[in-house]
């Protein structure tokens, strides 16, 4: 057969996906095998692929393509995240660039231009995972929008509000100012900013004498409608039941007493806004204080503001603080160093804003859910982050799942009147106008009478449904899919989102199906720079993915960034920028390239890795494709090394299953990558390769092909481009036996003697060819060997790969002789008649003295009877290992000497 000399991955990649494509390779139907089925993470319509993307989904890959290789009908749902907030930032930008404003069109008229942006760029990061050699069923792809998952997470919104678990109210949120929505506490990333401590005069109301107030925000004291202080600070007690006046806003409030004022912060006077601050708002609500939202949607002060109104709350800071000196209202201000909200979507300064929202009560349902993991009915890998879950799940609070955005499913609460209780809920508005009747006895009410509510739920609110809904579970709860297919086999994701995605999913399986959603969750790590930077466009410190796969091959990409993956550990990718003429860029040139716009070229030591881990393979079997067969029997060395490798082969199938079962996947990879690297290429295939001019017995190069593609087959869902074309080039393969959808072998019982016996062998033929290295010695040059036992295991492998015409059992030599143990066999090897023995006997004293000093402090240790009372035994014995070694290899160096 013809095979090239080199693996062209950019040639071959595209052609084999087409072909499993074709043949449907990826469509999973429900059937008699059991199911192994993943739910893809969705990643957001709008984005592209990134290295997090990279491994998330190489980790999915290879598990569903091992799944489908052992006998399971695996399907991998695919889809993608409507992602509200992101996606209505990038429309509403758009519309702008257009000179159009959101709040000068209809909700019709956006979301025709949000479709038509989900239209252009919403398969992009899919079509990208397919560059990846991602195994989805692409015929089952889901969208959060579509028609159908949105009637089920209305469905599930009505059902929930039904059954009491869904309520509208008055409180407290987290306002995003640039997305102009709330989002949910774990949607706020806390950040460390430098910013003032400012101290302000708050004038006792009738006296001269003030009350020093601290705060970090002057700019809401146009909110402020009262200062508290501890009951219990006796510097106050004069205080109580008195008012103050607020500075500049001349508004006079009381002063009131709550112990949960911290008289040692601050001054021990805390100025109370109800509505900007989430603890002021409870004080407030306990001391039934006035609420004066002082804010905009913006973030712009209000009329409340007085001079300030419709200037930026960041502005009015630093013009604040200048207006309150002028006027003896600032007593001081110090730098301070404090933690601020921040949106995780847009990375703005979070404003508490207290606006009517809709909540999920989680008491009832976070219970179950966080049993379900407890008690290990969905196991976690590692199992670290169970603690992380516990801790959020028993200091869970009610989810705001509404949301001030059009693009996503919107409340199905419609509105009949102006009164807190005048609406009703329903799955679309013919039954809501039913229900309004019903309960207001009112039948001249129609359907124009009713305004649905302008709010859209939380993209979580749908994606939770996910596992579920994907298989239109909620819609048709008894379908052959739902039925089949769930619950999931295993979900890969990022502990970041074990709050937003994982503990609501469980969640959801348990009150819509009674049961859980997934059996085990495989959380990845961040990905890194090598310096342990989060990779970031911003930093220029993150490849792009798909560039990555254009200069090295997918496969080799997908093996470098599997190499160092350890479940739930951050993953330090090695990589670094390059110019055209390949010199590595310092951080200033590659700033200053990120700002003239040039492309960053990137090269990356552990995809050097995987492709010459591929390289390796591939001249493998060009190596096997070269040899004549002849019509012979197999020799001894054949024969023996045909049988150590077929132990060998089910040994490590045994621990590669052990590894997969506990999700350490890199761990598989690397027992993998030492089966066929060293094992077979390093050993096997020299051991049998015939001698120049020779051909191989048909016999083995028959086995050795079948050895090479049960390898294959234990490679493929690493590396599945590269070795389904060498399957195909092996033989010529009908359809139905293409390598992605073979079975691999399945484990079998294994000699481990011979193993062992193999091992012993290669130590004998690494210790000759040391030796031979040492010395400057060419390894042509045959030699004899003498040993102090009476038989060896695999000598006729030892001969050849050592190139031995004689192995002496059970004496000594008596010429001057290079000894080293296998073992407790000793081993010895003539010198040659070319060796300076001068020269030799001097590095034989100095490699003596050397072993006699590190025994005299071994022996001390040992002989400190605290030491061997109370270190570790295991430590003991490794001391104990170390005095028997030197001791070994002292005779053996005086030994030596005496012939030299």
């Amino acid at each position: 057969m013809q095979i090239s000399e080199k693996y062209n991955p950019q040639e071959t990649e595209q052609k084999w996906y087409n072909f499993w494509m074709e043949n449907k390779y990826f469509h999973s139907e429900p059937n008699e095998k059991p199911p192994y089925t993943v739910v893809i993470p969705p990643p957001n319509v709008t984005g592209i692929l990134h290295m997090g993307h990279m491994l998330n989904n190489t980790i999915q890959d290879v598990l569903v393509r091992r799944a489908r290789m052992q006998g399971f009908n695996a399907c991998w749902i695919p889809g993608t995240d409507h992602a509200s907030i992101a996606t209505e930032a990038k429309v509403v930008a758009k519309l702008k660039s257009e000179g159009v404003s959101k709040s000068d069109i209809t909700r019709e008229e956006f979301l025709k231009h949000a479709w038509e942006w989900t239209d252009k760029y919403g398969g992009t990061i899919l079509e990208q995972l397919k560059k990846l050699g991602c195994s989805c069923d692409w015929d089952r792809t889901r969208f959060t929008m579509e028609e159908k998952l949105s009637q089920q997470v209305i469905k599930s919104f009505v059902d929930l509000y039904n059954k009491g678990l869904i309520y509208r109210g008055y409180r407290m949120v987290n306002w995003d100012p640039e997305a102009k929505t709330n989002i949910s506490d774990e949607e706020v990333i806390f950040k460390e900013q430098n910013g003032k401590l400012y101290f302000l005069k708050y004038k006792i109301e009738g006296t001269e004498e003030f009350l020093s107030v601290a705060t970090t925000r002057p700019e809401t004291i146009f909110g402020d409608t009262a200062v508290c202080i501890n009951p219990n600070d006796e510097r106050y007690a004069h205080l109580k039941g008195k008012k103050v006046i607020v500075p500049i806003v001349n508004r006079v409030v009381p002063i009131i007493e709550d112990e949960y004022v911290d008289i040692e912060f601050g001054t021990g006077a805390l100025k109370i806004t109800p509505a900007h601050d989430i603890n002021d708002y409870e004080i407030g609500q306990k001391h039934n204080l006035q609420m004066i939202d002082s804010l905009d949607d913006d973030g712009n002060l209000n009329d409340y503001g007085q001079h300030y109104a419709g200037k930026n709350r960041f502005d009015v800071r630093k013009q604040i603080a200048k207006e309150l000196e002028e006027k003896d209202l600032l007593l001081k201000a110090e730098d301070y160093v404090n933690k601020v909200g921040t949106s995780e979507r847009t990375g703005a300064v979070i404003e508490p804003k207290v606006s009517v929202q809709w909540f999920l009560k989680m008491s009832d349902i976070a219970k179950p859910a966080l049993d379900v993991v407890m008690d290990d009915e969905v196991k976690f890998y590692p199992e670290k982050f169970k603690n992380t879950y516990k801790h959020w799940m028993e200091n869970i609070r009610d989810w705001n799942i509404s949301r001030q955005l059009w693009w996503g499913q919107q409340i199905p609460a419609f509105y009949y009147g102006d009164g807190e209780n005048d609406f009703v809920v329903a799955e679309n508005i013919e039954n809501a106008l039913i229900l309004a009747k019903q309960k207001t006895g009112n039948e001249q009410l129609t359907t124009d009478t009713l305004k649905q509510d302008e709010d859209a739920l939380d993209t979580w609110f749908s994606s939770w449904l996910w596992p579920m809904s994907v298989f239109d579970g909620l819609l048709d709860p008894e379908n052959k899919d739902i039925n089949y297919y769930y619950p999931t086999s295993d979900l890969v994701t990022g502990p970041d989102i074990i709050f937003f995605w994982v503990a609501r999913m469980i969640m959801a399986g348990l009150e819509y199906r009674k049961e859980v959603p997934f059996k085990n969750v495989y959380f990845t790590g961040i990905v890194r720079d090598k310096i342990g930077r989060k990779m970031s466009k911003s930093l220029g410190n993150s490849p792009d993915p798909l560039d990555l796969i254009e200069r090295y091959g997918a496969d080799a990409v997908r093996v470098g960034i599997m190499m160092s993956s350890a479940a739930g550990n951050d993953l330090k990718f090695d990589s670094e920028q390059i110019d055209e003429e390949g010199n590595v860029l310092t951080e200033k040139q590659i700033k200053q390239r990120m700002e003239e716009g040039k492309n960053a070229v990137y090269t990356s030591p552990l995809c050097d890795l995987g492709r010459n881990f591929g390289t390796k393979i591939w001249n493998a079997f060009r190596l096997i494709n070269m040899w004549n067969h002849e019509d012979k029997p197999a020799n001894s060395t054949e024969i023996q090394t045909i049988e150590w490798f077929e132990n060998q082969l089910n040994k490590s199938i045994t621990e590669i299953n052990d590894q997969f079962e506990k999700f350490r996947i890199s761990d598989a990879l690397h027992l993998i990558q030492k089966l066929v690297k060293d094992d077979f290429c390093g050993w096997y295939l020299e051991a049998i390769k015939p001698n120049y001019g020779e051909g191989i017995s048909k016999e083995v190069y028959t086995k050795t092909i079948y050895l090479f593609e049960e390898l294959m087959k234990l490679l493929h869902p690493f590396m599945p481009f590269l070795t389904e074309e060498l399957w195909q080039t092996i033989s010529e393969r009908k359809i139905e036996d293409a390598l992605m959808i073979s079975q691999q072998k399945k484990s079998e019982s294994f000699n481990e003697d011979i193993i062992k016996n193999f091992e012993t062998a290669a130590e004998f033929i690494s210790g000759i060819r040391n030796y031979r290295q040492t010395k400057g010695i060419s390894p042509k040059e045959a030699t004899e060997i003498y040993t102090n036992v009476s038989e060896i295991a695999n000598e006729s492998v030892i001969k050849k790969l050592a190139n031995v015409f004689e192995i002496h059992f059970g004496t000594k030599t008596d010429k001057p002789s290079f000894t080293f143990l296998v073992g407790s066999t000793e081993v010895s090897i003539p010198l040659s008649e070319n060796l300076d023995l001068g020269e030799e006997k001097k590095k034989t004293e100095e490699e003596l003295a050397y072993l006699k000093g590190f025994l005299i402090s071994v022996d001390k240790k040992l002989s400190n009877e605290k030491f061997v009372a109370n270190a570790k035994p295991e430590i003991v014995e490794v001391e104990r290992r170390k005095q028997k070694d030197a001791q070994d290899k002292i005779a053996i160096l005086e030994e030596k000497l005496k012939t030299l």
